[in-house]
């Protein structure tokens, strides 16, 4: 069978799922502005009980995180990504959600070459890619700046 890109694109867009842009945009705004009001009451909650502000920002984050993995184990943190799509990828519980998600899949081939290996598939390049950007900004910002 020969297939032109045109009839391809055309079969796809008759055989893909409709969806609907207004109530997925509200939705993930909704999730996302949700697990960042969460934050943000941690963050209250923890800086009103004595923490300064960068000791409670911290631990919010670390919270966050635990809260996240902990919810992605029993599989509550990926019912909540199919029904609240791009909303769950607030930076730091999204990525928490795919580290551990590879982990858990990999549990099976061992710790060393299942699990510390896939943990890394998706932690590496983001630890690359934001090391390499960190770099560049510095030197963007010595050329522009001193």
């Amino acid at each position: 069978m020969n297939m032109t890109p045109e009839s391809y694109s055309a079969m796809a867009r008759r055989f893909s799922p409709k969806s609907n842009s207004r109530i997925n945009i509200t939705t993930a705004f909704v999730t996302g502005g949700s697990i960042c009001v969460i934050g943000q009451m941690i963050l209250s909650a923890l800086e009103s009980h004595g923490l300064s502000h960068s000791s409670a920002a911290l631990w919010t984050s670390v919270i966050l995180i635990a809260l996240s993995s902990l919810l992605t184990g029993p599989g509550i943190y990926g019912k909540l990504a199919k029904h609240a799509g791009a909303g769950t990828l607030v930076p730091i519980t999204g990525f928490s959600n795919a580290v551990s998600s590879a982990a858990i899949e990999a549990r099976s081939e061992g710790f060393i070459l299942g699990v510390g290996t896939k943990i890394f598939t998706i932690a590496g390049p983001v630890i690359l890619y934001g090391c390499a950007a960190s770099v560049l900004y510095g030197i963007i910002y010595y050329l522009l700046i001193v």
